[in-house]
Formats: C-alpha cells, structure tokens, sequence
C-alpha cells in the first residue's frame, strides 16, 4: 500500500520510507520539501512546543533511561534532559549577515541539508536525541534517527512524542522518524542510502569512522579522554568540589567528564584529603589493582560495569562497600597505568603526581591522546591557563568549574550533546546542522 505523506509513521516506517523511491523522491525527501516551505515562525513553534510539552516527561525518561541500559542515575540523567531542553538553541541561532559595497550586496544565510541520518548513544540516549531534535528542526531538516539498540525503548518512546508534536506544530507527519528494530544493520542501511544527505553520529570511534567510509558528509561525535590538571595556584577547596561533581557525574558516563586527574605534587596530598571531605573514596595500591582487573581486565573496559555506581564497582571487585556509599574512587597511580590511558566511563578516577605545570601539562597532553576533545584545569595563573588551552587544542576547555560547566550545564553558553571532535565542528549548534548560503545581488543596496 501506498504511504500517504501525512500519515502518522509508526517507527516502523522508516526504513520503508527510505527503501522505496518514486522518481528519486521518498516520501521523507517529499515532507523535508514541505518543510523547506514553512515560515521560521513554525519552526519556532515546533521548538517551544517541544520544550513545553516535554518538560513533565523529563524525569520519567531519565528514570526509564537509566532503568532499560542499566548506566548512570536517573537523577543526574535528569539534569541532563533539562538542559537539553531547555538550553539547546532554536531559530536564534541562524544568523544573517551582508555585505554592502559599490559592486553591491552579498547575503549570507543558513539553509537546512535536508534529510539528516542521526545515530544516538546507549550512554546519553534521551539527552542526545532532545538536543540533536530542537538543533535539526530549527535549521530546517527532518530527522531520521537510528538509536542505540540498548536503548531502544525509552528512544523509540521520545521519538514518536517529538514527531507528535511537531506533527501539531506544521501539519506534516514524520518530520522525525525511526526504525522498529535499532540494529547495527540498520545503521548500515541508513548510513549509506542515498537520500540521507548529512550523517550525524553520536558515538565512539568506531561508529564515526564507519560514517566516514559513507562518502557523506559526517558531523562524527567521537570518544574523549579528558584530563584534569590542578596546579600549586589552584583553590584547593573548590577544585576539589568541582572534580567530585564533574567525575561522579551519571557515574562518568558523559565523554566531558573527567577521566584522570594530573596534580602538581605539593598540592596533592591536601587536594586528596579535600576531595576525600566531598565523599570520596580513597582506594589503596592493592585496592585499584584489585579492581583494575575487575573493570578494566586487558587493558579495555569491562562493558557490563560502564556508568555502574561507586558501590557496585566495589561489590564487583569484592572490596567492602562503607555504610556510606561514595560519590566517586578514587586513587594514587603511575602515569601509565591503564585507569589513566583508557577512556573507562565509570566513577573511579586515577591520580598522578607531577614535579610541575610543566610535567603535568605534558602529561595531560599525552593523556589526551590528540582527541581533542574536553580538558579541565584548575589554576589562579592565568598564563598556565592560557598556555594549556592553546597546547591541548580541546573542543571544550574548562577553567576552574567541573567538567559538565563546558555543555552549559551550571555554566554559561548553549548546551550540546554531540560534540565533533573527530570532524572538527566542536559543540554543535543548529548551524552546524545547516549549510551556509550566500546570495549576491549586482550593482546596487549600498546606501551609504
């Protein structure tokens, strides 16, 4: 049967949507071109719906994230779809400028792609596919989203109320739509089809670098491995606070958060006690070893145990768990030691100690690994700061706050969940999910 192009589509449809061609026209590519034809004033209005509508729901899809990929705290998860929402641009964000001079005038103004393939993690599911909905709706472009299969239920929960809504907003059906059964295939199928005119991809490498074989253009969210460095100016106290906050995040999960921290050693035994008076857990030698070979068994992390709590990574390695759980472990370890080489997405964090700024800005340079991708630093020098930012070339550089501050959470500027470090976007906004245009117009509109 024939697909109406105002039919509501089940998540089911999708992939039909995109397997069936009518003179290279899909019915997705024929509701992007009605779309393409509404006024911004729609646009606007499918945003405020979305963060009005949505804004109950927020707490039930944080606990039912949490529940069905069994990582992270619905609390924290939470906090995350709020900012998501709430902070994530709209149609502001589509700037014009112009030229004017004696040849004339040029335009420049912000055109959607069109079809817009999206992969969204196990590990930000709902956060992800709020933040990447409100950025490709307001540049203009329809959505096709392939979701983690170990987030399945509560995506494909959020993705038919989004296509809901915005179906309520403009009167066209499928604006955002996804598959019935995410799979890795399917991802497959949807990365190289050639009505998909940009990829979006939220992920690890791998999954980026697949996009990339596509021969599209690929906006690719990539792993990070950020280190944090606090030097002998730093306020201890509130250093201390802020790495707590930052690491024990939704128990490590965000690529932001910080994995190992790099401390110039005549601070480093007050800054352990300090962190150990926000809830932390310091584990001895024999401990971390102990549960190195329970997390991070051959060098990778243990799948089963990414974004469990303090107490569960402890019962998992046998070690006692005190009647007050912990925020975040943390311990004392050697520069390569792989706590501090792999990216483990789990609340423990490995501390170094350096001679210096200098040792420890090496080290953190190495850490990094040239992902580019998040840093976090603690100082009063400001030329430190300055000298560390511009060695480590990081997306997101954060200077005395936790490392959540850099997506605008609890800090300033807009909040983003796909942050492109492997394709050189950084924190994406909705122009990035939109192409540049410049129209020029000859011999006249210069009034000066």
């Amino acid at each position: 049967m024939k697909a109406r192009a105002d039919a509501p589509c089940p998540s089911a449809r999708a992939g039909h949507f995109l397997r069936r061609r009518q003179r290279h026209r899909t019915p997705l590519i024929r509701l992007f071109l009605r779309y393409q034809q509404c006024p911004l004033k729609t646009r606007s209005a499918i945003i405020s719906a979305l963060r009005e509508t949505l804004a109950p729901e927020l707490a039930t899809l944080a606990e039912e994230s949490a529940t069905e990929t069994g990582m992270g705290n619905k609390e924290d998860k939470y906090l995350k779809n709020k900012a998501a929402l709430e902070n994530t641009p709209g149609i502001e964000d589509l700037t014009t400028s112009a030229l004017t001079g004696d040849g004339g005038m040029v335009l420049f103004e912000y055109s959607p792609f069109g079809v817009i393939g999206a992969v969204a993690p196990s590990t930000n599911p709902t956060e992800t596919i709020i933040n990447n909905s409100i950025s490709m709706l307001a540049a203009g472009n329809s959505v096709y989203f392939s979701p983690h299969p170990g987030a399945k239920k509560v995506s494909l929960k959020l993705i038919a109320r989004i296509e809901e809504i915005a179906y309520r907003c403009s009167g066209i059906r499928n604006l955002v739509v996804t598959v019935a059964e995410p799979t890795f295939e399917a991802t497959q199928q949807m990365m190289s089809h050639p009505l998909i005119a940009v990829l979006a991809i939220t992920g690890g490498l791998g999954i980026v670098a697949m996009g990339m074989k596509s021969g599209k253009k690929v906006i690719g969210a990539g792993a990070g491995n950020p280190p944090c460095i606090v030097d002998e100016t730093a306020d201890l106290v509130k250093a201390a606070e802020d790495i707590i906050s930052g690491a024990a995040f939704d128990y490590n999960l965000p690529c932001i958060a910080e994995k190992s921290l790099i401390v110039v050693a005549s601070v480093a035994d007050r800054l352990i006690q300090q962190m150990q008076d926000f809830d932390a857990l310091l584990l001895s030698r024999q401990e971390a070893d102990t549960l190195r070979a329970v997390c991070l068994p051959d060098g990778a992390a243990n799948k089963k145990l990414v974004g469990k709590s303090p107490a569960a990574l402890l019962a998992a390695a046998g070690l006692a768990v005190p009647p007050r759980p912990p925020r975040l472990l943390i311990a004392e370890v050697e520069a390569n030691d792989p706590w501090v080489t792999c990216e483990q997405l789990m609340p423990v964090l490995p501390i170094v100690r350096v001679a210096d700024f200098d040792s420890a800005l090496a080290l953190a340079l190495r850490v990094e690994e040239g992902l580019h991708h998040t840093a976090i630093m603690h100082s009063q020098n400001v030329s430190r700061l300055n000298l560390a930012a511009r060695t480590l070339q990081t997306s997101i550089f954060v200077k005395n706050g936790p490392s959540y501050a850099g997506i605008g959470v609890g800090g300033e500027g807009f909040t983003t969940f796909t942050i492109a470090t492997p394709t050189g976007e950084g924190t994406t906004s909705e122009r990035t999910f939109a192409r540049l245009r410049r129209c020029v117009l000859t011999n006249g509109f210069s009034i000066r």
